[in-house]
C-alpha cells in the first residue's frame, strides 16, 4: 500500500509539473490536468496520500489508525475536495465541467 501510494504519488506531481501548473493546493491551478493519473481520478494524489496512510497503519498493526480514518476523509472531502472544485468550476468554467463528466472524483 505504501509503495502503491508513493507511485501514484510521484506520478501525480510529475504529470502537474509537465502541465505547468502548481501541485501546491494553496497556489493557484494554472491547468485542468487530465493526463497521466488524472485519467482516472481528479484527486490522485489524495489517493495516494490515503493509500500511504494506510500502508503505514497496517504496517504497524494498529486499529485505531481505521478509525481516525473515517473522519479525517470526511474533513478532507468537505474541507478540501469540495472548496478545491468550487474554485476549479469558477476558474475553468466549462472546460472543467466537461473534465468532471469524464472523471470520476475518487475512484
Amino acid at each position: 500500500m505504501i509503495a502503491l501510494g508513493a507511485g501514484i504519488a510521484i506520478w501525480g506531481r510529475r504529470t502537474m509539473a509537465a502541465a505547468g501548473t502548481n501541485v501546491n493546493p494553496s497556489r493557484p491551478a494554472k491547468a485542468i490536468v487530465s493526463t497521466g493519473p488524472f485519467r482516472f481520478s481528479r484527486n490522485p494524489l489524495y489517493l495516494s496520500l490515503t493509500a500511504i496512510y494506510l500502508g503505514l497503519t497496517l504496517a504497524v498493526n494498529t486499529w485505531w489508525g481505521v478509525v481516525v480514518l473515517i473522519p479525517l476523509l470526511l474533513v478532507m472531502h468537505r474541507g478540501v475536495v469540495l472548496r478545491e472544485e468550487r474554485y476549479l468550476e469558477q476558474k475553468f468554467d466549462e472546460q472543467y465541467r466537461q473534465y468532471r463528466s469524464r472523471v470520476r472524483r475518487y475512484l
